[in-house]
């Protein structure tokens, strides 16, 4: 991954903070790791997932990792200030694991595929360095699967162009659709995927405000010098996008986006695959 299409900026970093804050229940409220059990946690970045990680799991022994020290900086900063005493930070690609193979129970990835050209060859990687029987979890959104009320054209043009940017390098933010296949490929057994919708309506202020603001449009938003550098939408369309996009926040707006969960196992012997 030598892009991150979304930038590493200060407003990046509280987009990622409230989109984990406001999504943990819905995204984690199943994940728990056994006392003891090793968890390999693969691009932290900001640790913004990795707190509540550890908070659900307090007795489990979590390994963070990401390509960039400044992401871990500030995600070892976070978890210190929580006070939580069962997470290890340590700089690594996940195509190149500084890992013995087998050697943890359970592996978290959450918002990284999507970002990754090759993302069965590097869940192939993960699979070297998880015990037999051990767990798979891996989460991702779909920009695809947005839909708001009113509906506009241009909001989704806009959305589009976040679409375009990631493909254009070498990402997939429609990703989540494919958890399963992507899983089985890589040679995982037991797949199994849910998907998590989020439905936003003004009875919902929390996800009106956590989600539909400062987490979705916030990332559209972010991505408009590049959309409008590359002329992938004018200003005049991109403008009434953005707004269109935060009419859906009003009263009578409503607002839906679905995130995938998938689940896997790595086989014990080549028959359970």
């Amino acid at each position: 991954m030598k892009e991150y299409v979304h930038g590493y900026s200060n407003q990046e970093t509280a987009r990622l903070a409230d989109q984990a804050n406001t999504l943990a229940e819905l995204l984690h409220y199943d994940t728990h790791y056994p006392a003891g059990s090793t968890v390999l946690e693969v691009g932290c970045g900001v640790g913004a997932q990795t707190v509540i990680l550890a908070q659900n799991s307090p007795e489990a022994l979590i390994t963070a990792i990401d390509i960039s020290p400044d992401s871990l900086n500030q995600a070892r900063a976070t978890v210190n200030r929580r006070k939580l005493n069962n997470v290890t930070f340590k700089k690594a690609n996940i195509f190149d694991l500084p890992f013995a193979d087998n050697g943890f129970d359970h592996i978290f990835v959450c918002f990284v595929l999507e970002h990754l050209a090759e993302p069965v060859e590097a869940l192939a990687r993960l699979k070297r360095v998880l015990k037999p029987g051990g767990s798979i979890t891996v989460i991702e959104g779909d920009h695809g699967s947005y839909y708001s009320h009113p509906a506009s054209a241009e909001a989704s043009r806009a959305v589009q162009c976040l679409i375009d940017l990631q493909a254009r390098l070498k990402g997939n933010s429609r990703i989540g659709r494919q958890l399963y296949p992507l899983l089985r490929r890589a040679g995982f057994a037991q797949v199994s995927v849910s998907p998590r919708m989020v439905y936003v309506d003004a009875s919902k202020p929390a996800l009106v405000e956590g989600f539909s603001r400062k987490t979705f449009i916030a990332m559209v938003e972010a991505v408009q010098a590049q959309a409008l550098a590359l002329s992938l939408i004018d200003k005049k369309t991109w403008d009434k996008g953005i707004a269109d996009l935060y009419r859906a926040t009003a009263e009578d707006g409503t607002f839906c986006y679905t995130f995938f969960k998938g689940l896997g196992v790595k086989s014990v012997s080549p028959v359970d695959s």
